[in-house]
């Protein structure tokens, strides 16, 4: 192995733990949620949440996603867990079907732009 491509994969393992731990911190600086978790409506979310988040870090791994990818994946992540935050703090921690529509649908475009990158 020539230093050049020696090089390339040093600051690529640099650049995708980066990733990994920028979203790990993002993950860990959520805001805390006085909710009820127990409520369907936000464990459906929060499992489509962390679901994509598996899917991202996988991609990341298996070098099918970019830093740059997993980045603006996991931001969209984030915002789309504020949105859910925001919601639920209007009704004592749960959320109302409309909510949960509207949430479904930004992750749903999340999950395709998410495909299209690993596959």
């Amino acid at each position: 192995m020539n230093t050049k491509s020696a090089f390339r994969a040093s600051m690529f393992a640099l650049v995708a733990t980066a990733a990994l731990a920028s979203g790990a911190a993002m993950a860990q600086t959520a805001p805390v949620q006085a909710s009820d978790p127990g409520h369907p409506r936000v464990q459906e979310v929060n499992q489509r949440l962390d679901n994509q988040q598996a899917r991202i870090q996988n991609g990341v791994a298996d070098g099918q996603i970019n830093a740059k990818q997993a980045a603006r994946d996991e931001k969209q992540d984030s915002h789309i867990a504020q949105r859910e935050s925001a919601d639920q703090a209007k009704y004592n921690g749960h959320l109302t079907k409309q909510e949960q529509k509207n949430l479904n649908k930004s992750e749903n475009q999340d999950s395709r732009r998410i495909h299209k990158q690993r596959h």
